[in-house]
């Protein structure tokens, strides 16, 4: 395609800088569309930590655990950290409504990754889910050393 001026008249210079340009910005969401593709198809993990007895610092343990995840191109899912924003975890229905949820997301989830020595009530649950669900379970130490 031949570029004209504003007087229409033919401007090859003009049309191959115009090209280039164009070129450069297609190359450009190219790798924006790549880049976007592929965090949208990383792995999803579920999150298994502590969430009960010290809350605050299980919660910023259970961030950092998903900070891990994201680092190593996973996609988190930590439902502990979800649903106690909705419902009450000591109302025991609610905690096992909450639970549920979580287990549900669990089925989507490519692996499941256990953080931390001690196992909670509610991680053995989910654990034993993970096992019914044959999902590939790795284990982690609070410092996010992998135990093989």
């Amino acid at each position: 395609m031949l570029y004209r001026n504003g007087e229409k008249y033919y401007d090859p210079t003009a049309g191959k800088a115009l090209s280039k340009v164009m070129k450069e910005y297609e190359q450009a969401e190219r790798q924006k569309w790549a880049r976007r593709f592929e965090i949208k198809h990383r792995p999803k993990v579920y999150v298994v930590s502590r969430y009960a007895g010290d809350i605050e610092a299980n919660t910023a343990a259970a961030i950092r655990c998903c900070r891990f995840a994201i680092e190593q191109q996973r996609i988190p899912v930590a439902s502990h950290l979800l649903y106690p924003q909705m419902l009450n975890d000591a109302d025991p229905a609610e905690r096992e409504l909450g639970l549920l949820f979580g287990l549900a997301l669990m089925m989507s989830c490519e692996e499941v990754w256990c953080f931390g020595s001690e196992l909670s009530s509610g991680m053995e649950q989910e654990m034993h889910e993970a096992k019914r669900l044959n999902k590939q379970v790795r284990y982690f130490t609070e410092d996010m050393e992998e135990i093989v």
